[in-house]
């Protein structure tokens, strides 16, 4: 039977209502991440709908507070190579930073991973700092090779 911590974190996916619980300002806490007005986070949160297979947004809502507490995305890139296989990619990953150390992290990390392998993919991926290698490693992934980068702004 699941202990109360784990019924009142549940992962799910991304609901539209989630901007006003906090999304936004929980993807602020990783990185660079603007004010979004509710039109254009409805309008990407369609779009994202719309391709639902390939693209998938996890989240945790903290029954307590109403608020999101954890996020992350998965991906879908279908290759031509390993037989027209699909690679998962992961990306923005975060915990808000009074959750941490309840294993929110992982709960997502684990509901995206599954996400992939359900949708038949041969491999997942993601990019990390080197400080959060531990944690990644925890989850099951392991160092492969390096990764390059180029922005336009």
């Amino acid at each position: 039977m699941a202990s109360n911590e784990e019924q009142k974190f549940q992962v799910r996916k991304l609901e539209l209502s989630d901007k006003r619980k906090g999304f936004i300002e929980l993807l602020q806490q990783l990185t660079t991440c603007d004010s979004v007005s509710d039109k254009d986070f409805e309008d990407r949160f369609m779009e994202l709908q719309s391709r639902a297979e390939d693209h998938q947004v996890f989240v945790i809502e903290d029954d307590r507070s109403g608020k999101i507490v954890a996020t992350g995305s998965v991906f879908i890139e279908r290759k031509f190579i390993r037989n027209c296989g699909k690679v998962g990619h992961i990306e923005d990953v975060v915990v808000d930073s009074n959750a941490r150390g309840l294993h929110l992290g992982k709960k997502i990390i684990n509901s995206l991973t599954d996400y992939a392998h359900s949708v038949g993919c041969y491999k997942v991926i993601l990019d990390c700092s080197v400080d959060n290698k531990a944690f990644y490693e925890k989850c099951g992934y392991k160092q492969k090779e390096i990764q390059m980068v180029k922005y336009f702004i």
